[in-house]
């Protein structure tokens, strides 16, 4: 994970304040784009979606468009005669926003002129807190799709079928012809890539096993992008998957077997939407002391708060691959 260094020089104001005062717009604004600065290696799964600006006044719920594609023109055109052509057909898809937030109240003094190190620590958690839940908000979207392959266990080192969730245990290894599968799925139904590739998103338990199985199939990054355009979180490719690598990959664990199940997803190109975390998504909120119900001017406050939803738009574009790991009996889930 990238370190990220807070420069308490952008604080001073070179002059005392009234601890009552409100803090300046620039002084907002450099809290705002610190937090989402910190908040955005965690959005891992928020990154390939079709984003879409929170509108002002607009509301609770947002839309999102899917074009249906064009059938084959195969009627040979009349001489002189103009056709009737054809009309996009469009469909909207919408889901409804809701509101996130939290905080950390302090009752050491806050003082824009001398900063206490409390302060960078809290936006630092208060960061971390804001990308996962946002992060974890999609997540839940994409796994609840329908279109899912279950990898097959061993039973006395033969491989055998599973049909669901709670016949999965640790044998279930996600395996290389898995990843091949998959991509064959989303090209069949002429899944756009997202610059070029298709991607996998992966906890690192499968993709350690993943890494062990591929051998030399297993690319490393650095061999097929530059450093600037890399994804969050990317470690490799496989059979035209880029895969990144989160613990926040869903994790089950139930049933008969009571062994962690993790979820793989394979992802086209416009498969969701999520809303920005920019622009109202993710708001930094710091209060001096004194304000609120505070006569003594003992507190103080640090927080965020944010507008999120996540919408599957192309359920074909998606694909969960369920299975097992070597670390299965002691991964828990999340």
């Amino acid at each position: 994970m990238t370190n990220y260094k807070l420069n308490l020089q952008l604080f001073a104001t070179g002059e005392n304040l009234n601890t009552t005062t409100e803090l300046s717009a620039e002084m907002k604004t450099f809290y705002d784009k610190t937090l989402i600065t910190l908040a955005s290696p965690y959005l891992v799964h928020d990154q390939f979606g079709q984003k879409r600006d929170i509108p002002k006044n607009g509301g609770k719920i947002i839309e999102f468009r899917k074009f249906s594609s064009l059938p084959k023109a195969l009627t040979p055109l009349t001489e002189g005669v103009t056709p009737s052509g054809k009309k996009l057909s469009a469909s909207t898809v919408t889901s409804t926003v809701e509101q996130y937030g939290d905080y950390i109240e302090q009752t050491d003094v806050l003082e824009l002129t001398a900063v206490d190190n409390t302060i960078v620590e809290a936006t630092r958690q208060l960061a971390a807190q804001a990308g996962l839940t946002m992060d974890t908000i999609v997540r839940n979207e994409l796994v609840g799709g329908y279109n899912v392959m279950y990898v097959p266990k061993m039973v006395d080192g033969v491989e055998s079928a599973v049909a669901s969730r709670n016949g999965i245990n640790k044998t279930a290894l996600l395996r290389v012809e898995d990843v091949f599968k998959a991509a064959a799925r989303l090209k069949a139904m002429n899944a756009p890539k997202i610059d070029g590739y298709y991607v996998g998103i992966i906890h690192p338990y499968v993709a350690f096993d993943l890494m062990q199985k591929a051998g030399n199939q297993w690319m490393e990054v650095q061999k097929y992008t530059t450093p600037e355009n890399m994804l969050t979180g990317e470690i490799g490719c496989l059979g035209g998957v880029r895969f990144v690598e989160t613990t926040e990959a869903k994790i089950w664990r139930e049933g008969e077997n009571d062994c962690a199940v993790f979820a793989t997803l394979i992802l086209g190109a416009d498969a969701y939407g999520v809303t920005s975390v920019t622009g109202g998504g993710i708001e930094h909120i710091v209060k001096q002391k004194g304000y609120g119900d505070d006569p003594l001017n003992q507190r103080s406050s640090i927080g965020w708060k944010g507008l999120k939803t996540a919408k599957r738009l192309v359920e074909e574009y998606i694909i969960r691959i369920e299975s097992g790991s070597t670390f299965s009996l002691s991964a828990k889930a999340n």
